[in-house]
């Protein structure tokens, strides 16, 4: 946990750029704390990438992997080449058969290092290894690396089985599904790319079709990885009929709600179709939440990352895959994923993750009630043009739990945003930089960090450049809006 109370003392200041968020080992995020860092990071500036005490684990090399790393290389006298650990042999070999497809001319070879399976890439492959690093989320974790170096104990594989069927009852409890239709891996992408396997062993030869503007990584995953993936904007469930009758997609993905933009495709209406079709339905509740909100009883994956609101400390990277009992392929897809993973949650995760969520169902109501508290007050503040919320959209309503809430993720625009947007955000005294439901606010113009080399097609698919994405944490309601009203009136 962090030393640093983040709720009274947020990174959110020039002098803050680079500080692990939480101030943890494992931090999965990193104070960006003015928009020109914002910028250098994109733009790779030197200065700005050296003063980086942590990033988000998919996009590079958390500091304890690269640690691992780096002493790979020196031990080895490598040169010109990177090193990509992995837990498993078969998930380094996948990133190798990956990287051989892609780059049939480079040189790849995976060495066993102190238990890591370290695929080695020269530099002609690198481009190829760094995408599947990112694009899967397989890698080996923080805490691994850590206990590689002789930083941290290992546990013992008992208690680590027991975190993780604590979690899976947990879970289930949440889903109302048995345990055994759930299974955890290093990540939400981790668990996506375990559903695409099923889905190319069901319809083998078939590109997935997503659905509403995507998550960067949510869209990739099929596309660059799993054998093609589509995009449609389109919602309109006359749009998504005509899709499907032309491309015959092996799934649909949809997200509920989009990042940023919060707002539900109709599910129902999407899920009756494509059953009708016999096409799955992949969902990524991540945002919505399935305390909020029943997906399972529409879709017959539903994926997350318990990254985020799940686990809420900001220092621990896990997903969960569930498969819905009321699918038609239920025993199907349980029966491709009853072949061990080549993903699964490691034991130091696992158990730091069953402890973080112990309080979740106190929590995340929290979350929910103090999100839509600073909704509220932001559409009624004459700088903001407008606010997006799920409390906006009747597909999600739709969907809603009896006693749940909206989520802890808003978006808006800040009225002359192209001026005035990078001085609220300089200004604003709340911790910045990516991620989401951590219980301290966390705040980001996430469409230059998501989508900074197609700025042009995000707006055109109705997505600002100068959009604030704001995951309200739990500080005091009052406190957190003095701070905003703060960053309008300098």
């Amino acid at each position: 946990m962090s030393l640093r109370n983040l709720l009274e003392a947020p990174y959110w200041c020039a002098k803050d750029l680079g500080q692990a968020i939480p101030d943890s080992p494992h931090a999965v995020s990193v104070a960006l704390p003015r928009w020109e860092d914002v910028i250098a990071y994109e733009e790779k500036d030197p200065s700005c990438i050296k003063s980086l005490k942590a990033i988000y684990p998919r996009f590079g090399l958390n500091p304890l992997v690269a640690e691992f790393a780096d002493k790979v290389s020196i031990e080895n006298n490598l040169k010109n080449c990177t090193v990509w650990p992995y837990p498993t042999i078969s998930s380094a070999q996948k990133a190798k058969t990956y990287c051989q497809q892609t780059i049939p001319n480079g040189h790849l070879e995976i060495s066993d290092v102190l238990g890591l399976k370290c695929l080695i890439a020269d530099e002609e492959s690198t481009s190829a290894a760094k995408a599947f690093w990112q694009h899967t989320g397989v890698g080996a974790s923080s805490r691994i690396a850590a206990i590689a170096l002789g930083k941290e104990k290992a546990p013992s594989s008992n208690s680590g089985e027991s975190s993780r069927e604590i979690i899976r009852q947990r879970l289930a409890q949440i889903y109302s599904c048995k345990s055994s239709n759930i299974e955890l891996h290093p990540s939400g992408m981790a668990a996506l790319a375990r559903a695409l396997e099923a889905i190319t062993q069901l319809n083998p030869n078939q590109q997935t079709l997503q659905v509403g503007f995507p998550y960067v990584d949510v869209l990739k995953l099929p596309k660059v990885i799993y054998g093609g993936g589509n995009l449609l904007l389109k919602t309109e469930i006359n749009d998504i009929a005509a899709e499907l009758e032309r491309r015959k997609p092996s799934a649909i993905i949809v997200e509920l709600p989009s990042n940023p933009m919060l707002q539900c495709v109709d599910l129902i209406s999407i899920s009756r179709l494509a059953h009708e079709k016999g096409i799955p339905v992949i969902a990524d509740d991540t945002i919505g939440s399935a305390l909020n909100i029943n997906t399972l009883q529409y879709a017959d994956i539903v994926f997350s990352s318990l990254t985020k609101s799940f686990a809420g400390r900001g220092d621990i990277l896990a997903g969960s895959l569930v498969i819905s009992p009321q699918s038609r392929w239920e025993k199907i897809f349980i029966e491709l994923l009853s072949r061990p993973s080549s993903s699964p949650l490691a034991d130091p995760d696992a158990i730091e993750l069953e402890k973080a969520s112990r309080d979740v169902h106190q929590r995340l109501p929290l979350l929910n009630k103090a999100c839509l508290t600073l909704s509220n007050r932001l559409e009624n503040h004459p700088s903001v043009q407008r606010v997006l919320h799920p409390k906006s959209c009747s597909n999600f309503k739709s969907l809603m739990n009896p006693d749940g809430g909206y989520g802890c993720l808003l978006s808006f625009e800040i009225v002359d945003g192209a001026t005035r947007a990078q001085k609220f955000y300089d200004n604003l005294k709340v911790c910045k930089g990516p991620s989401l439901g951590t219980n301290f606010t966390l705040v980001c113009p996430y469409v230059l960090l998501a989508h900074y080399n197609e700025l042009n097609w995000a707006e055109e698919c109705g997505v600002p450049r100068h959009l604030i994405r704001v995951s309200v944490g739990l500080e005091d309601p009052a406190d957190l809006w003095e701070r905003f009203q703060y960053a309008f009136s300098n």
